[in-house]
């Protein structure tokens, strides 16, 4: 099976920040740009991906987070995606590697990342991810069964989360622990953490709402 891993994208005014604060949860830097402006982390199950917004050519404001994937192998799953009825399953070329875009459920473009292996421009970290970590993103404005049938179809070992369908199209980047939520609270001084129940509601450095599921 084409190993699929669903990877919020963040775009954020600082990338150093967010990325010391994600860091700080629990969340491990896999590659980097050597120019700086790009980094992704690794948790135990998903990835999380930070881009600096003032040198985005999607106009991602700072703050902004979009729904993303990343895959081993992407011509597969293009021919996946047309078989199920996605017939503007596109693939190009970016600076980076290759991507596949498709657009999804209620309109929204969704991009699927080619796992690059020339790494030229880049720096790799061999970092173990924490099994006790993963990303279970939040979503409002969607149909949760579309959205999980699309999950299925990529064949993307997720959890997602989701809020009130009739709201406007979001992406909140929430997180889940097995790890004692304590613990986690005492590494983030510094930032505003309130705990309600088994829950984490923390303000990043964007300014953005981060929940972590206990």
């Amino acid at each position: 099976m084409n190993d699929v891993l669903i990877r919020p994208l963040r775009f954020t005014a600082d990338v150093d920040a967010m990325r010391a604060f994600l860091e700080a949860l629990g969340l491990r830097s896999r590659i980097e740009s050597e120019r700086g402006g790009w980094v992704d982390m690794l948790t135990g199950r998903g990835m999380v991906a930070l881009h600096d917004a003032a040198g985005s050519a999607m106009g991602g404001r700072p703050g902004q987070t979009s729904f993303t994937f990343e895959a081993d192998e992407i011509d597969e799953l293009k021919d996946r995606l047309e078989a199920a009825g996605f017939a503007d399953a596109t693939i190009w070329d970016e600076a980076y590697g290759r991507v596949l875009s498709i657009t999804g459920p209620g309109g929204v473009e969704l991009w699927i990342d080619e796992r690059s292996k020339d790494l030229y421009g880049y720096k790799l970290h061999e970092s173990r991810p924490d099994d006790r970590w993963s990303v279970t993103p939040y979503l409002t404005g969607v149909v949760p069964a579309a959205w999980l049938q699309v999950l299925e179809l990529l064949g993307a070992d997720a959890t997602l989360r989701f809020g009130p369908a009739d709201a406007e199209y979001a992406v909140r980047l929430d997180l889940s622990t097995t790890e004692d939520l304590d613990d986690v609270r005492r590494r983030l001084s510094g930032h505003q953490v309130t705990q309600t129940g088994e829950m984490l509601e923390i303000v990043d450095p964007d300014g953005q709402l981060l929940v972590v599921h206990g």
